[in-house]
């Protein structure tokens, strides 16, 4: 037998550089390659346990597809209307039209060559089909490997079924696992014996192996056959395999303490990853003190019932879905499941007021992170809160409170999705509704869908004067300011915005909304010919967001003061800040910030002599706003400095030239787009042609030339990514 691992070769797209080590499955892994390489759609089925994941994994390693292999992990989505959003989420997707995520995907897979991967997906079966069936017949270069426990049933499908392990391989794999607990074992009769009684199963094997600390090979397998007896009535002779997993799974089950199982059962609650923090709080107590929850877990974890993980946000754990099953079904056993799921809910509307707080500090960044790790609970949350009438207004309250996840970290689809769910339904005037509201509109204006945000916001105001609501009042006010912002509505924007700022001060509200108000008041400054006034304000909303370690909303007033520096003649000093600018809203995932700092900074190209770098930023930027919308939100306004770049580069270059540099910059992709502006190019990313030099000079104030290149907001306030 051979150990099989992935090559030391990056593979494009999301699998682990390093996978897992591989024993066994030689043959298979081999002929699901050739398979792989021969059909569009393949679908590799097999009982939960017996590896089908992990085969698939190492195989899709080895595809070469030039767009690299993308994972996407089904098991944690419960609702079938989220699909789309995960698939979207796996590939590093953002879009900030109303375009449905089906469509984003289209565009996206149309002429790219890649391998997704969609793993667990049976009890979403009918969406992934539906899926897959779509993007095959539109994106002629994907190809898809399904992972799950049956056929998805549509036309092309070429199954690949996985049975157990063969017994050399089974003892192979029984003898690394006891390694790694720190036990050496030989392939010896009682082990070979075992692993027949286990059928080859891998996860069996493994779980097996994590009780060796204990029990040796030949106690092992005095105490499964007595389970095995019990179970069959005295027949020890072909037992169904799924019935064999479970039952080693119950048998490691009995095997452990009291605390054991009572925490097994409780972390069930979880979708996917959780840490301690977490799993101390929804776990603790009634039996299992949250103190000793550490120990527990650690225990658990020499068993091979939960897997760790060290991330960005720390080290995290899992649940094997099967293990996880089995523990869900002693937790409804005890009664207990109702008020588990509840303090899971609290505790993630916990989380996400914490973060909502601590967005406007200096661990934006953590917190960003935070919210991505934890997004399959927060989703089980919501949809713990939205399932029951008496959890309504909580689910108002945390899709609300989630506003800089939808907004600023490029999840304006899924926030819209939560959000319009959340204000249907519970009883109106409430405020946590008032909150909802009011962030939906906000959405709905990032979007670009603006009768559906004046809606909600105008909803939101009458709401708020009704119960006396000062804060949604505040908010409401502000967001239907920004909305008369992007509609070119400059006088009522700046009527509104004040107003709203002032109601602000009032009752002491200060965070990174408020900040981006003061934003959009400059910008509205801007607009009516007043740069210096715009400025001011700037410099003030840089100074406050220093002092509190701000930089989403920072890096919003560093743009229009980039475009200040560029309109006072000095390039240089507007390079800098927009460079500050775009480092930030690319760690963010900011699409809308990333976008509007390479239009400013190929205009600063130009300036600087250099038209064909400012022709391929250009092209880089136009092809980044199908994402975004409309290019430069179809406004007049924002849409006069694009023209006066675009006009200099033509006349320096030609037209032919110039099309040729954008076409250049049309082909970089996100990336290379962000790695080209920042002067990151690298060898991928080759240099522009060189045209003739001559510097843009900055305009003379006019109503169509003195304005920032597009407004900070899109369509309004906070920006998502």
């Amino acid at each position: 037998m051979r150990d099989h691992q992935c090559g030391s070769t990056p593979v494009p797209g999301n699998l682990p550089l390093e996978l897992t080590r591989f024993v066994g499955r030689t043959a298979e892994l081999a002929r699901l390659a050739r398979v792989l390489a021969a059909s569009r759609l393949v679908t590799v089925t097999g009982a939960g346990g017996v590896g089908t994941s992990r085969l698939a994994a190492h195989a899709a390693a080895r595809a070469g597809v030039r767009d690299g292999v993308w994972r996407v992990e089904l098991a944690p989505v419960r609702d079938p209307e989220l699909v789309h959003h995960a698939v979207v989420e796996a590939l590093g997707l953002t879009d900030h039209t109303t375009r449905a995520p089906r469509e984003t995907l289209l565009a996206h897979l149309a002429e790219r060559e890649l391998l997704l991967i969609l793993d667990g997906f049976e009890h979403l079966v009918d969406t992934c089909a539906s899926l897959v069936t779509e993007l095959s017949c539109r994106a002629p270069g994907l190809r898809v490997l399904a992972v799950g426990r049956r056929p998805l049933e549509v036309a092309g499908e070429h199954l690949f079924p996985l049975g157990p392990l063969d017994l050399d391989e089974a003892a192979e794999l029984f003898v690394d696992r006891a390694a790694r607990h720190g036990i050496g074992l030989r392939d010896d009769p009682d082990v070979r014996e075992l692993c027949r009684r286990l059928e080859g199963i891998p996860l069996a094997v493994e779980l097996a192996a994590g009780r060796l600390r204990a029990l040796s090979p030949a106690q092992l397998l005095e105490r499964l056959d007595d389970r095995f007896q019990l179970l069959t009535g005295g027949s020890r002779d072909a037992l169904p395999r799924h019935r064999t997993l479970r039952t080693a799974i119950g048998w490691s089950h009995e095997l452990c303490t009291p605390e054991e199982r009572l925490l097994w059962s409780r972390l069930s609650v979880f979708a996917g990853w959780f840490d301690l923090e977490a799993a101390e709080y929804v776990c603790g107590g009634d039996g299992l003190p949250a103190d000793d929850v550490l120990d527990v877990v650690a225990e658990l974890l020499a068993q091979s019932l939960l897997t760790r993980e060290e991330t960005v946000t720390g080290v995290r754990y899992r649940m094997l879905d099967t293990v996880r099953a089995y523990g869900a079904d002693w937790l409804e056993a005890t009664g207990d499941a109702a008020r588990l799921r509840r303090r899971h809910r609290d505790w993630y509307v916990g989380l996400a007021t914490w973060c909502e707080l601590d967005w406007f500090s200096p661990r934006q960044h953590e917190v960003a992170a935070r919210i991505e790790a934890e997004l399959p609970n927060l989703r089980l949350a919501l949809e713990c809160c939205l399932a029951e009438p008496e959890g309504v207004r909580l689910g108002q309250y945390l899709a609300g409170s989630l506003w800089f996840c939808w907004v600023g970290c490029g999840r304006l689809a899924e926030g819209r999705h939560w959000l319009e769910r959340a204000v249907r339904l519970g009883p109106e005037h409430e405020r946590s509704r008032l909150k909802a509201l009011w962030v939906l509109g906000h959405v709905a204006i990032l979007q670009g869908d603006a009768v559906p945000a004046l809606a909600a916001l105008e909803e939101c105001r009458t709401g708020a004067e009704r119960v006396a609501s000062a804060t949604g009042r505040a908010y409401a006010e502000h967001r239907i300011g920004c909305l008369a912002l992007v509609t070119d509505d400059m006088a009522r924007a700046e009527t509104l915005l004040r107003s709203a700022l002032e109601r602000y001060r009032e009752i002491g509200e200060l965070n990174s909304n408020v900040l981006m108000g003061q934003v959009e008041l400059a910008m509205t400054r801007a607009f009516q010919g007043d740069l210096p006034d715009a400025v001011r304000l700037c410099e003030d909303v840089r100074r406050v967001c220093e002092d509190h370690g701000e930089r989403w909303a920072r890096g919003y007033a560093l743009y229009v003061l980039a475009y200040a520096a560029w309109s006072g003649g000095d390039p240089a000093r507007a390079r800098e800040l927009l460079t500050d600018c775009l480092d930030g809203a690319h760690a963010f995932g900011d699409l809308l910030g990333s976008v509007l700092s390479i239009e400013l900074l190929a205009l600063v190209a130009a300036t600087e002599g250099d038209p064909a770098e400012a022709a391929v930023l250009q092209g880089a930027a136009a092809a980044m706003w199908p994402s975004v919308g409309l290019p430069l939100f179809g406004s007049a306004y924002y849409n006069a400095p694009h023209e006066l770049c675009e006009r200099a580069a033509r006349d320096q270059l030609g037209d032919e030239r110039y099309e040729e540099c954008a076409r250049q910059g049309r082909s970089l992709g996100r990336e290379g787009a962000v790695a080209r502006a920042l002067g990151r190019g690298g060898p991928g990313v080759p240099a522009a042609l060189p045209g003739p030099c001559g510097p843009v000079r900055p305009a003379t104030a006019s109503p169509d030339t003195h304005e920032p290149a597009a407004s900070p907001t899109r369509k309004g306030g906070e920006t998502a990514g």
